[in-house]
């Protein structure tokens, strides 16, 4: 049982339970991306898709990310 638990931990690698191959510029891009999606999301038309056109939707898209920005 033991040499199973040390196996895992010695598996996952000695930064803390990251996987060995862990690329840290690789996940700041991703974290970036994913930041981005989290604030869009706080425009409530584009949450929850009120537009049912695709232009209109692309609209509103265009729009909160360009008020983003300005911020």
């Amino acid at each position: 049982m033991e040499d199973r638990a040390i196996a895992r931990r010695v598996g996952r690698g000695s930064r803390g339970g990251r996987p060995p191959a862990f690329d840290a510029e690789t996940y700041k891009r991703r974290n970036v991306v994913s930041r981005c999606f989290n604030r869009l999301q706080q425009f409530r038309d584009l949450a929850t898709r009120y537009a049912k056109r695709a232009a209109y939707y692309q609209a509103e898209q265009t729009i909160a990310a360009i008020s983003l920005w300005l911020r």
